[in-house]
């Protein structure tokens, strides 16, 4: 529990500092195009980013943290070992998806777009980078859903 304690403490930092960026990005883009009257280039496709990540890894948070949105209508009408036995079939649906859609498809996605040599038009970027957070993400709700089981965290 102790590792899994250092994971949420570093992802909770990593996503606080993204927000931090995407605030100060955000209110450059303001002030260049209302006080300096010429908008600066990068910063919305900047924001964009960004946004893609804290939405990815900010589910990889809130999965881990157990606090994501869920129907316990079916749960609640269960005893207590039929309870645990539906969030452990739930939680192998959720490694399923996110091991085939997540970590597989978006490995895919990266190697595509790596291959390709497919770049950000304003910053330059490899998108293969901004998509990067999709297999990452997939990864770490795989970790937190195994330690969930092993742990018998339902």
């Amino acid at each position: 529990m102790e590792v899994r304690r250092k994971v949420d403490r570093i992802l909770g930092m990593i996503l606080s500092t993204i927000m931090a960026v995407m605030v100060v990005n955000v209110l450059w883009q303001v002030f260049t195009r209302f006080v300096v009257g010429t908008p600066s280039s990068f910063t919305d496709e900047f924001a964009r980013y960004l946004m893609i990540w804290v939405g990815v890894l900010g589910a990889a948070y809130i999965s881990g943290r157990r606090m994501h949105v869920a129907i316990d209508l079916l749960p609640t009408r269960l005893n207590k070992e039929g309870q645990t036995k539906l969030k452990t079939f739930v939680n192998w649906i959720i490694i399923v998806f996110c091991f085939t859609a997540l970590v597989i498809g978006g490995l895919r996605l990266v190697y595509i777009t790596f291959i390709l040599g497919q770049y950000s038009p304003a910053l330059q970027i490899p998108l293969a980078i901004v998509y990067s957070v999709i297999p990452i993400s997939g990864m770490l709700i795989i970790y937190y859903k195994l330690s969930d089981i092993i742990n018998k965290q339902l």
